[in-house]
């Protein structure tokens, strides 16, 4: 006797998965969740240095990179950072924010993971972990998943939460871009994102300095603060960057955003003349830095011997620091990927393929990246209550 199918099997526990199983198992469906994984959500009990950056006071479709920039519009619309929000107020999870409107558990990422995992029993959902997918092929009823156990479990609608590639120690695999292009979707070349980005050995010397900065490339600017490295530079600012950055490219790091080099140092002239300029440069960046900049660039001579223009052609060199990446750690460090499956076959209501019918995919397999700071779980969210919803209502 054939076993009866499941309503709906998402294979993916992680945000997305969870969050889609919680609105699919709404109305009654029968709703299974596959991981290889130990636990479910191993990767939100992890993140943010275990407190979970879970959401973003900010949150527009402009903090997401895409091939298309209105696709994240609609799921972001119909399920917000409030409606998560009050999701944790309504299981007593309180929260603060950190700088630039992220949001991070007061006690723990486990209150996330916790708070999901309820929400799926109290919807009837099944979540079976340590079970690995082999395949997935289409049927008349559907889909059937097949286990590498070879048990095959049928389905009437099939969600894909795989995420992407990013952090590989954890299981990461591109299982869910191969799924896509089994079906038909074009896959937008998957890279890592949010990564710190290397130097060989350049700025070993530097390594532990951090200081704020203004980092551009591509067109695109962020200022937050910069981390050196043994292998290069990382740090909030390097992290945004690193998702605009492709190899080749250099990018711009002023390192002092708030424009005030010049008149400082020329003021200091007046007062401090006698100084060597490598000493008082150390009072406008971190010392060793300072040492680092005026031994690379032979600076020399007291301050008093630096006239207004060789002043300005300083500070112009400090605000415009063209560096050129070597490459980038890769998925072993990246937070997450950018690309995976193209939008163009996918609908941004309820994250359905146009391709075949009761196809789902949701989360970071999906070309939607957002930047560092609560976005990516948005989208988590976001997307997989829009698959969920439209499950639970078909």
């Amino acid at each position: 006797m054939a076993a009866r199918p499941y309503d709906c099997v998402i294979l993916g526990a992680g945000a997305a998965g969870l969050m889609c199983a919680i609105h699919a198992g709404a109305t009654g469906k029968r709703v299974l969740v596959l991981d290889h994984a130990r636990a479910a959500g191993e990767k939100i009990r992890i993140s943010g240095g275990g407190r979970c950056n879970f959401t973003n006071l900010d949150v527009t479709a402009a903090n997401f990179i895409s091939q298309n920039p209105h696709f994240a519009k609609s799921a972001l619309a119909r399920y917000t950072q409030w409606d998560f929000i009050d999701l944790l107020a309504q299981h007593n999870v309180t929260w603060h924010e950190k700088t630039l409107g992220q949001l991070f558990c007061d006690t723990s990422a486990k209150d996330i993971v916790r708070v999901l995992l309820d929400e799926v029993a109290h919807a009837g959902g099944e979540i079976r972990v340590k079970t690995g997918v082999a395949g997935v092929t289409k049927a008349d009823s559907g889909f059937i998943v097949t286990l590498e156990d070879g048990r095959a479990i049928p389905a009437t609608q099939l969600v894909i939460a795989t995420g992407g590639k990013s952090i590989p120690k954890m299981g990461a695999t591109g299982f869910g871009y191969q799924i896509a292009e089994q079906f038909g979707h074009g896959i937008v070349d998957p890279r890592p994102a949010l990564v710190p980005l290397t130097f060989g050995d350049t700025f070993a010397p530097l390594a532990g300095t951090a200081l704020p900065a203004r980092v551009t490339c591509n067109g695109t600017t962020f200022d937050e603060s910069i981390l050196f490295t043994h292998r290069g530079l990382s740090g909030p600012a390097i992290l945004q960057i690193s998702s605009y950055w492709r190899e080749g490219d250099a990018i711009s790091v002023n390192l002092i955003p708030d424009g005030t080099g010049y008149d400082t140092l020329r003021t200091r002239r007046a007062s401090d003349g006698r100084k060597a300029i490598g000493t008082v440069l150390g009072d406008l960046l971190p010392g060793r830095l300072a040492a680092y900049w005026t031994e690379q660039n032979g600076l020399s001579g007291n301050l008093a011997d630096w006239s207004d223009k060789r002043l300005t052609e300083l500070t112009d060199q400090i605000a415009a620091w063209s560096l050129t990446p070597s490459g980038s750690e890769g998925y072993r460090t990246a937070e997450v990927t950018l690309g995976g499956v193209d939008t163009a076959t996918l609908s941004s209501k309820d994250m359905s393929s146009t391709l075949i019918p009761n196809l789902y995919f949701i989360g970071e397999v999906v070309d939607v990246t957002g930047w560092l700071g609560g976005y990516n779980f948005q989208w988590a969210w976001s997307s997989g209550a829009a698959a969920g919803r439209a499950i639970a209502a078909a």
